[in-house]
């Protein structure tokens, strides 16, 4: 269900913040750092999760200071939803995986659907190693087992945005992680 900028935009005047725009930045350090001890010798690929995975990648990436590949795949549940389905594929790399180390980097680790698949579907193309990174992992426990490599941030069970995270498709561009305040 769509909303209008109106509408985003009081939702947004009434979230709560949950960890600022240094927080946010602080976690990408400390991520950056722990990726670069275990990648740097690596020539990975790192494989953006559209479309939330692009605000991450791209603050992440510039503080990854070793050679590495950039391709994305767009794969989704929600399509513009709050709660998700089955996965719908939009792109899948471009670029050959096989015997590559991959790093898949997307916004939020919430049940860990969608990051499963997607690592599955790239082994089954032949990837050595698949990663993961994400900016934020809600703490609940309807995980589906998958568990993300690096995590910058944790957030209560909420709907979420900010940092490439949305709200009914806007909000993406928020400088700082929100949860939607309670009605």
């Amino acid at each position: 269900m769509s909303i209008t900028p109106r509408e985003a935009a009081e939702a947004w005047s009434r979230a709560d913040l949950l960890h600022s725009a240094a927080a946010v930045e602080a976690a990408l350090d400390r991520m950056a750092a722990a990726i670069s001890e275990r990648l740097s010798d690596a020539d990975p690929l790192v494989l953006t999760v559209m479309t939330g995975g692009v605000v991450p990648a791209g603050l992440l990436l510039p503080r990854l200071g070793f050679p590495l590949g950039l391709d994305y795949v767009h794969a989704t549940r929600y399509r513009g939803q709050t709660s998700g389905g089955h996965l719908h594929w939009i792109q899948r790399p471009s670029q050959p995986l096989e015997g590559r180390v991959l790093l898949l980097v997307d916004d939020i680790l919430d049940e860990g659907v969608t990051l499963a698949e997607i690592a599955r579907d790239c082994r089954e193309r032949g990837a050595s190693e698949v990663l993961s990174a994400v900016l934020v992992e809600k703490r609940h426990h309807r995980k589906n087992g998958f568990c993300a490599d690096f995590v910058g941030l944790e957030v209560e069970d909420r709907y979420v945005f900010g940092y490439g995270m949305d709200y009914r498709g806007y909000l993406r561009n928020a400088a700082g992680i929100y949860a939607v305040a309670d009605n």
